[in-house]
């Protein structure tokens, strides 16, 4: 972060440059429009009193509302649509950068962060289904199948979304260390999670048994990974991991981090897109079940291998 003249005085550049997680994990296209996007409206919302959480709300309904232009076969209201996702992700990069300027983090926005998208999408795959139920001959005499597809597709999206956000928390603990990072253990949310009281703290203790759940399915996904975590407690108990190991990580995680990517929001959208503006908005859900299963496959075991190879280092007392 900058130092307290810098923090006194920001310059545009060094500010807006601070609301970035790390130049290894941004996306070319956040770079280039929702970055500059979302600080203009971090900036605003600063200034105005506004949360980072009340942000993340608002992307809520601005990313339903795209879903429901979406269920229309006419395209200005699928143009409609597809403004208002991209001014919910906007608003979805915004809370992220308004929390690191104004230092608001909070579980519970890393939380809502998550179940906005899933909101988003969850109202496009309804919207998809009930359009393609009406205008297409095949899924009109079939309309079960392509809320099937619609199910698996979701539970892959799920599963992809989730595997792409640890993989790049866990670059970041590599890169800038815990406190750069958002990973969590499965083992500490559940200690936290047993000394709250439904009676007492109901709404705490609920979203936190859902971020349990979420994170224990991560978790599930990448054995090498826990292996890798639990040699590393067991060399460096302090928690201060060497930096030539740090470095020696950052370098093999690196190249894997476009693929995180790429199962984020930006080219699932350009899907989405391209599906709407050729009539076919099944289609979306084909490049989801096919090329995003295939990338979040070689991902896992990529990332694996490259956590296995690391786990053999540390035992053979490289580090």
């Amino acid at each position: 972060m900058a130092n307290n003249n810098t923090a006194a005085r920001p310059t545009a550049k060094v500010s807006y440059r601070d609301t970035l997680k790390s130049m290894d994990t941004e996306e070319h296209i956040d770079l280039a429009f929702y970055r500059p996007i979302g600080y203009m409206w971090a900036c605003l919302a600063k200034r105005l009193g506004v949360t980072p959480n009340a942000i993340t709300i608002a992307s809520i309904f601005l990313g339903i509302g795209a879903g429901i232009m979406f269920y229309f076969p006419d395209m200005w209201l699928n143009v409609i649509g597809m403004l208002l996702l991209i001014w919910a992700n906007s608003f979805d990069s915004a809370d992220g950068q308004l929390a690191r300027m104004t230092k608001q983090y909070s579980r519970l926005g890393r939380i809502l962060d998550g179940l906005s998208g899933d909101l988003w999408f969850a109202s496009i795959y309804i919207a998809i289904c009930l359009r393609e139920n009406i205008t297409s001959e095949f899924f009109s005499a079939h309309p079960w199948v392509i809320w099937v597809v619609a199910v698996v597709t979701g539970l892959c999206h799920a599963k992809q979304a989730a595997a792409a956000d640890y993989y790049r928390q866990f670059h970041l603990y590599f890169l800038k260390g815990e406190e750069g990072s958002e990973l969590e253990s499965c083992d500490e949310l559940r200690s936290r999670l047993a000394t709250l009281s439904w009676s007492k703290n109901f709404w705490k203790k609920l979203t936190l048994t859902f971020y349990t759940q979420y994170t224990a399915n991560q978790e599930a996904l990448t054995p090498s990974m826990q292996t890798l975590r639990r040699e590393l407690r067991k060399r460096f108990a302090s928690g201060v991991i060497p930096m030539d190991f740090r470095e020696a990580f950052r370098a093999k995680s690196l190249p894997l981090m476009k693929y995180t990517n790429i199962l984020s929001f930006n080219w699932r959208v350009i899907a989405l897109f391209t599906a709407l503006f050729l009539q076919m908005p099944w289609l979306y859900f084909a490049f989801e079940l096919i090329v995003l299963n295939a990338l979040l496959v070689y991902m896992i075991v990529r990332h694996e291998h490259i956590c296995r190879d690391f786990t053999k280092e540390l035992k053979d007392g490289k580090y």
